[in-house]
């Protein structure tokens, strides 16, 4: 018999491991924690940087998870900041996860890592370049995308305005703001402004120096009127819309849950009360993240938790 070099089999036994590891999604296991601020530390410890378990350029989706999941920051929210629970467990659950910070001002840390506060139309192109950059890496035909508040803005942007409907499944939100919000009555206060002349002044004192986005997610916004004049979702787009009642943010919550053909509404608090998470504790819920899990896999749908969510943290 012949024998096989042993120079030969070393360098297939190392191929063999090489394709095994970067071949896969992430086979790792990372700790999650259900608190939408666990991010923070990570942040805190590596300015810029990303969560375990995403941006992990050599992962190569399942034949199980065939899109990568792109995360969509929030309002003054980053790659870090906003995904401490998100990152962790879709790398658990087998997904190559990337998440990127988009609309900083350009400022060092640790205002570069303060994202979502520049106009929405600037920031759309940011992730347009981020998917595209995804979708090379791991060789995918289309993304998920998740979003959170200002971040379903984003992503929803990027698929209605900047051709992004192709290379997207499915886009997941939780806590989106489709119509807008009258938060502190703020849609009324813009509109009474406009009514007299005043919108610049309004954008102002709204806070529109600093956060430009911050008055563009107000109800009735210029930028709303034109994003929503064509309707609300792309056709191409499978949608998933998650709220909670308990929105401080996005009034009336139901501003985030217009129906269509194409689109899911959940509630967190129905049929579980004790879900008190608000605005920013559903990103850290584990009962929302059961409704993420089963919207990005539909077709094989787990017991979604019920069990006490506090506000703020998730």
């Amino acid at each position: 018999m012949r024998r096989v070099p042993f120079s030969f089999v070393v360098v297939f036994m190392l191929v063999a491991l090489w394709v095994g590891t970067a071949g896969s999604a992430n086979a790792e296991r990372y700790p999650v924690v259900y608190d939408f601020f666990s991010g923070i530390p990570a942040e805190l410890a590596r300015p810029g940087g990303s969560l375990p378990g995403s941006n992990n350029w050599s992962c190569r989706p399942s034949a199980q998870h065939p899109n990568p999941v792109v995360l969509a920051h929030g309002t003054g929210g980053g790659a870090q900041t906003n995904w401490g629970v998100y990152a962790p467990l879709l790398a658990n659950e087998g997904y190559c996860v990337f998440a990127l910070t988009y609309g900083a001002p350009a400022l060092p840390w640790p205002m570069s890592a303060v994202g979502g506060l520049r106009p929405m139309e600037q920031s759309a192109p940011e992730l347009a370049a981020f998917v595209d950059r995804v979708l090379a890496a791991t060789r995918a035909k289309q993304v998920d995308i998740i979003g959170h508040s200002q971040g379903n803005f984003i992503a929803n942007y990027y698929v209605k305005r900047l051709g992004g409907a192709s290379k997207v499944d499915k886009l997941i939100g939780l806590a989106p703001p489709w119509l807008g919000s009258n938060a502190a009555g703020l849609g009324d206060a813009a509109a009474f402004a406009a009514r007299i002349g005043a919108s610049a002044a309004f954008d102002l004192m709204a806070g529109g120096w600093w956060c430009q986005a911050c008055t563009q997610v107000i109800a009735g916004s210029p930028f709303l009127k034109l994003m929503n004049a064509d309707g609300i979702y792309h056709p191409d787009v499978v949608y998933t819309n998650i709220a909670t009642r308990l929105d401080q943010s996005v009034v009336p919550y139901t501003a985030g849950l217009v129906p269509a053909p194409n689109a899911k509404n959940v509630v967190v608090q129905d049929g579980c009360a004790q879900d008190y998470s608000e605005h920013a504790g559903i990103a850290g819920s584990p009962r929302a993240a059961g409704f993420v899990l089963n919207a990005l896999d539909p077709a094989h749908p787990r017991q979604v938790p019920c069990e006490y969510v506090p506000p703020f943290t998730g």
